[in-house]
């Protein structure tokens, strides 16, 4: 087994790093934080006109072709910047459903727009605090039409296409919502990091879409969230990377009895506990996205090892950043704010690293048993 990327592949990950460098360091992230927008909009174009949005996707259906090791590793880029686009949302979960479980009909009919960035999806899974249970859903499929509430939503208020885990019968079911449509009510959340916004979605009657089969849509959110966490570890990884990078930069300039505070024992040893977990996260990545790009039978394992090991590097490495800032690490004006609130938001958006915790021990069980 080969972990290593390819030059070219290598080559996609540095020219997104030199894109996002440009047009969305953290005083982007900063100004949609701190104005009502919910994502930046001239980002999201530039982003899409990369062929980004499309990176997985098949020529024949709008994308760019290329696989899902260079999505995670610009994934890994949008990360590092903390970009306030509804990349993951989009790309990680409504056009993975798309090519996942979509007829060739729904792909063609979605697809391209999702590639182009002239349409976002969501994947609306929640229906109140706490990790999801699909035994209690309360939103309804009946004659072919959703009843009930879903929130929190990321990037439900943006998204003009939503994939939706609904009620059906004595099941579940997936299904194609059009956010647009009638049926569909909207109102946003305050939301912890308001660089990625949240949503309620009421629906009304709002007219679906199957999307697979029909009774299955636990099973097939469980493997949907499964791809997802291993693209969403590689951005949580790159997140616990910069932080981790501007850590080690403001300490090495700020001085104390003569020498920088970076040199003190207590501060090398924190930062060496740091890098040990997003290097112990990025290895974890390697192997996921290697199960992923070869819908490999490891899959399963490796998204929940990827999940919980991305989640808590991002966390450890975002509240060391504010700690070793000393005392302005906690104002508005110094980003590491910033880097908190997306690694908290990362951290829930799928589900927490408990329950992924958890469901990796009933599969270990399960193959133990097997």
């Amino acid at each position: 087994m080969n972990l290593e990327f390819s030059e070219d592949q290598k080559f996609v990950q540095q020219t997104a790093r030199d894109y996002l460098q440009a047009h969305a360091g953290l005083e982007v992230c900063r100004a949609v934080l701190e104005s009502d927008r919910p994502y930046d909009p001239d980002l999201w174009k530039g982003v899409a006109e990369m062929g980004w949005l499309g990176a997985a996707v098949p020529e024949e259906y709008g994308g760019a072709g290329l696989g899902y090791l260079e999505l995670v590793l610009i994934a890994q880029e949008v990360g590092r910047a903390l970009a306030p686009i509804p990349f993951s949302s989009s790309v990680y979960l409504a056009t993975e459903a798309l090519l996942l479980f979509g007829s060739d009909e729904q792909r063609r009919e979605h697809l391209p727009g999702l590639c182009s960035g002239e349409r976002i999806g969501t994947f609306a899974l929640f229906e109140g605090v706490g990790d999801p249970e699909p035994a209690e859903l309360a939103v309804e499929l009946r004659g072919g039409r959703l009843h009930g509430e879903k929130l929190p939503v990321l990037d439900g208020d943006v998204a003009g296409l939503a994939v939706v885990l609904a009620k059906d019968g004595a099941g579940t079911s997936l299904v194609l919502a059009d956010l647009e449509g009638e049926g569909v009510e909207r109102s946003g959340l305050r939301s912890f990091d308001p660089s990625r916004s949240q949503a309620r979605i009421a629906f009304d009657g709002a007219p679906a879409q199957l999307l697979g089969s029909a009774g299955q849509g636990a099973a097939q959110a469980e493997r949907l969230l499964d791809r997802a966490a291993v693209m969403m570890g590689f951005e949580q990884v790159g997140g616990a990377e910069r932080a981790l990078e501007l850590t080690k930069e403001f300490t090495m300039g700020r001085y104390a009895f003569g020498r920088p505070v970076a040199s003190f024992q207590v501060l090398k040893h924190r930062m060496a506990d740091t890098y040990a977990r997003n290097t112990i996260a990025l290895s974890n990545g390697y192997y996921a996205a290697w199960a992923l790009s070869n819908d490999n039978d490891e899959l399963p394992l490796a998204a929940c090892s990827v999940r919980v090991a991305a989640s808590d590097a991002f966390r450890l490495a975002s509240e060391e950043m504010v700690q070793m800032y000393g005392g302005v690490g906690f104002t508005w004006e110094y980003d590491c704010h910033l880097f908190y609130r997306r690694a908290r938001l990362l951290g829930l958006a799928l589900g927490s690293a408990d329950a992924w915790r958890e469901k990796l021990i009933r599969r270990l069980e399960a193959r133990e048993a097997a």
